[in-house]
């Protein structure tokens, strides 16, 4: 764990000439409390600036062919290689005017005028911020207007507590800039999505706005909560003051979240929100009276090694999101819910008894998204005796392998 990040080099905000055919980009804009740096390479550290600050980062996504959905590929020296690495292409200071200018610019010929603001978690660099959110807004394929707001963080393991810290201190500048998208006459929807420690400010910024105005302003309608590094105590309080006129939260735990399970044991063996079993109570009856949505991915397998970032890393939840978000409606507004769009990019959603036993026994997900368990119940319950015996088969199976495994 101490040496995840050790192969990265320093300077990747550095940017290039180079170009490499079938390439992408990703525009975005930088909202930051931290610190400017010395190193334009390098552009904003893990310091705490005095006030809100911007920037304009483009981003070069490698093609298609060269990289997995859900990866960033860091180059392994600079300057990076267009074909196989991200690099940058653009990376700009702006003052608040041309910050807005940008803004209007690009909202007003984004389809449905849609906002995301990306916060992100523990032990963030600038450049690991800039670039994991590149990589969300490609491989999601939402038409969106992308803003980043990022915090400092030291991204060291051994800086938990000045990165909790951090998130205090920005979270009236995390509010201000919600209030004001959410306030210009330019944008018709903001969606919010964070991650990790990067919920707590997400929240606190939320719960001020909805203490001083009354509720969150209606434009913030999608919140998405990403393995939140949160007290689920003080959850229940941030709740209670943003009140039922709230945006809807989408909710993504994981019960075998290693990160947060070390972040439990740091607060005191207090359940942590992200690794909550939303089946169980008291769980299952608090979300359903607040209509929070869970998306449950303990089941779903990706390469991260902790567990912490599955809603980025795997294909299916990145793209699920980007599908919803790309049809200007909640997340589960519709008779289709954000589960039908993973169970479908997970398994082709092949209309046969053996799919179907399939998410009986091992599905990708397990859900508690209201339309999709109407929807998986009523074609499981359809399918009779023919699902079960297929699905005891299957059963047998997995534990004969299982058996064989150990």
């Amino acid at each position: 764990m101490l040496s995840a990040c050790g192969g990265r080099p320093e300077g990747v905000l550095e940017p290039v000439a180079l170009t490499a055919a079938g390439t992408s980009q990703v525009d975005m804009a930088v909202a930051t409390t931290r610190m400017r740096s010395d190193n334009r390479a390098v552009l904003f550290t893990g310091e705490r600036g005095q006030a809100l600050d911007f920037a304009n980062i483009v981003v070069s996504i490698p093609p298609a062919s060269a990289r997995k959905v859900g990866d960033v590929q860091w180059p392994k020296k600079l300057p990076g290689n267009p074909a196989t690495d991200f690099v940058t292409v653009k990376a700009d200071d702006m003052t608040l005017p041309e910050a807005k200018a940008w803004f209007n610019n690009r909202i007003k010929k984004t389809p449905g005028r849609q906002a995301l603001v990306f916060i992100h978690g523990f032990n963030n660099r600038f450049d690991d911020a800039v670039y994991r959110y590149a990589q969300i807004v490609h491989d999601s394929g939402a038409p969106v207007v992308p803003i980043l707001f990022t915090w400092p963080s030291r991204g060291s393991l051994l800086d938990y507590g000045y990165d909790r810290e951090s998130t205090n201190y920005s979270r009236d500048a995390l509010e201000k800039l919600l209030t004001a998208l959410a306030k210009d006459p330019n944008v018709d929807e903001v969606s919010v999505l964070a991650h990790s420690m990067g919920n707590w400010v997400t929240l606190e910024a939320l719960r001020q706005m909805a203490i001083r105005n009354g509720r969150v302003l209606p434009k913030i309608k999608n919140v998405m909560l990403a393995s939140p590094d949160v007290d689920v105590d003080v959850f229940r309080s941030q709740m209670a003051d943003i009140g039922s006129k709230g945006p809807q939260i989408t909710l993504f735990v994981s019960q075998d979240d290693r990160a947060l399970a070390a972040s439990r044991r740091i607060w005191g063996n207090v359940e942590r929100l992200g690794q909550i079993d939303p089946s169980k109570e008291p769980y299952l009856t608090e979300l359903e009276r607040d209509k929070i949505t869970v998306i449950d991915l303990t089941k779903l397998h990706t390469d991260d090694k902790l567990n912490h970032g599955k809603f980025a890393a795997s294909p299916q939840v990145v793209q699920a999101i980007g599908a919803r978000l790309a049809e200007g409606q909640a997340i589960t507004d519709s008779n289709v819910g954000l589960g039908d769009r993973i169970i479908a990019a997970s398994t082709g959603a092949a209309a046969t008894v053996g799919a179907a036993a399939g998410l009986v026994v091992a599905a990708p997900v397990a859900l508690v998204d209201p339309n999709t368990r109407k929807n998986f119940n009523g074609n499981v319950e359809a399918l009779g005796d023919q699902v079960s015996d297929t699905a005891t088969a299957t059963g047998d199976a997995i534990q004969s392998t299982t058996q064989v495994g150990r």
